[in-house]
């Protein structure tokens, strides 16, 4: 289908392998802007964005291009609202790109990005830069060491430490808080 869209630059084929596409786009756009109005927006916005930017580039592979350009786009969307936002990211982050959540304990988002907070305050100063510019600001290791005089092993050591100290933290706060089930059991009315 990417070959014919390619080939005939005809709206109705990128129409429909954009369609194949949305359900990815969508759960991506839905993982980074944390509502569905948004996410709904932005795949919106990405088709035009993206039948557009088809015709300007080379791509070899268009599924990996097409998630490069709807992150960049959520990315783009969070710090011109200047939302904060936080995604953690597996070991093999820089060998495949794929991503996964570690703060998956079924509280809300809210009490998550709290508890982030709470926990990016109490790593070293080290640690927490480095997993700013890495996480928030999407420096490369490279970048990084420019910004911060650390060494290339030492910035990777405290994005690695920091992840793990980020998700201990955040595992030991959320325990702490009590189960919705919980909640509605002991302030459910009595009847």
């Amino acid at each position: 289908m990417f070959e014919l869209c390619k080939k005939e630059k005809q709206m109705v084929f990128f129409g429909e392998l954009y369609r194949r596409y949305i359900p990815m786009v969508y759960g991506l756009c839905l993982k980074y802007l944390a509502n569905r109005a948004d996410a709904e927006d932005a795949v919106m916005d990405l088709f035009e964005e993206v039948s557009q930017k088809i015709k300007q580039y080379e791509i070899q592979n268009f599924h990996t291009w097409l998630y490069t350009v709807a992150k960049n786009h959520c990315l783009q969307r969070i710090k011109k609202e200047n939302k904060t936002f936080f995604v953690l990211c597996g070991e093999d982050i820089m060998e495949n790109g794929s991503f996964f959540t570690l703060l998956d304990s079924g509280q809300s988002n809210e009490e998550e990005a709290s508890a982030l907070i709470v926990c990016m305050n109490e790593l070293s100063v080290e640690q927490r830069k480095s997993i700013e510019y890495f996480y928030y600001q999407d420096k490369s290791y490279a970048d990084i060491v420019s910004l911060t005089g650390f060494t290339l092993a030492k910035v990777k050591s405290y994005i690695q430490n920091g992840k793990r100290n980020l998700k201990n933290c955040v595992s030991r706060i959320l325990k702490t808080l009590p189960d919705r089930d919980e909640l509605h059991h002991v302030y459910a009315p009595k009847q």
